[in-house]
């Protein structure tokens, strides 16, 4: 799935370079500046379906993976929550993985995501620097890099964080905070504290990040998702290795981190995709401007559940 996003991205720069004067030296410009004609059009139009049809795919097979059958065995949502198998031998191995995953998304957004556009910025590479932020010639770098935190808060939590209900502080009986709360309620409001912290600390860089890559706002932000990264790793983990590690404890926990969690956003991930591919099949058959803006916004809404999904990638 992210190797077709980058694939996604790495045309559409290639499209937006190839078409314009070497001789103009500004990155913006250049990448606004298409050379538009009915045979690019159409190219554009070819891409689009393929690529949509890939996702499609790709979504579909992700879901039925955790959901149906994965390697024509049990579904993998079955092989984690029984564990006591050679992926997983108990259920605090499980909670390993959730951890594992959940620092590992904080890292990257902070020091991959955010920290490689900005080093190379402020070592006087801006080019290169525009070149690696994440999906930048759609302007929702920060949406997603949220979205990643946001992640992390839904695996933490118990459930999914939904912008339109405001359901951002509830949280689930079988959750892992709900465990860490009843043992140590100041661990707890610490890890509740660095996730909202970098989720706002992103939100608090100015739009488009692409165009503030060096705001000391981007530097708040790294860091802010560097303290909850070591915090994961270095106090929330080792806690619930040594004090809150049986079976009978976490295996509720797992299935809702598994049925309340994972399955529903792989779930809206393969909605949002086959809704994708539909809209840019219709645009294909019917080109206009509308149709085409419904494309942009079927992409903006597929991306959502991925980027809410980083904080689980493992399995499948």
């Amino acid at each position: 799935m992210k190797r077709i996003y980058f694939l996604l991205s790495s045309l559409a720069i290639a499209m937006a370079f190839t078409a314009c004067s070497d001789s103009d030296d500004d990155p913006f410009q250049r990448a606004a500046d298409l050379d538009y004609s009915y045979e690019n059009a159409e190219q554009w139009a070819n891409y689009m379906t393929v690529v949509s049809g890939l996702l499609k795919t790709d979504a579909t097979t992700l879901y039925n993976d955790w959901a149906v059958s994965f390697n024509k065995g049990q579904s993998y949502a079955k092989i984690f929550k029984n564990h006591n198998n050679d992926y997983y031998q108990s259920a605090i191995n499980c909670v390993e993985a959730i951890f594992d995953a959940c620092a590992d998304i904080a890292s990257e957004v902070g020091d991959q995501k955010m920290g490689e556009p900005y080093r190379l910025y402020t070592a006087g590479h801006q080019t290169e620097a525009l070149y690696a932020v994440e999906s930048w010639y759609s302007w929702h770098s920060r949406e997603d890099y949220r979205n990643n935190i946001y992640s992390i808060r839904n695996a933490y939590y118990g459930n999914i964080y939904d912008e339109e209900t405001n359901n951002y502080d509830v949280v689930d009986a079988n959750s892992l905070s709900a465990l860490l709360a009843a043992d140590n309620s100041a661990m707890d409001n610490e890890m509740k504290t660095r996730i909202k912290a970098a989720a706002d600390a992103i939100w608090a860089i100015p739009a488009p990040f692409r165009n503030h890559i060096n705001a000391s706002e981007v530097q708040t932000a790294m860091e802010a998702c560097g303290e909850l990264e070591d915090f994961i790793t270095n106090t929330l983990k080792p806690h619930f290795q040594s004090k809150i590690n049986s079976d009978a404890v976490l295996n509720p926990v797992i299935d809702q981190y598994v049925d309340g969690v994972i399955i529903p956003t792989y779930l809206d991930l393969m909605n949002k995709n086959t809704l994708l591919d539909n809209t840019v099949k219709a645009f294909k058959a019917h080109p206009s401007n509308a149709a085409f803006a419904n494309c942009a916004q079927a992409w903006l809404e597929a991306r959502k559940p991925w980027e809410s999904s980083e904080a689980f990638l493992f399995g499948p």
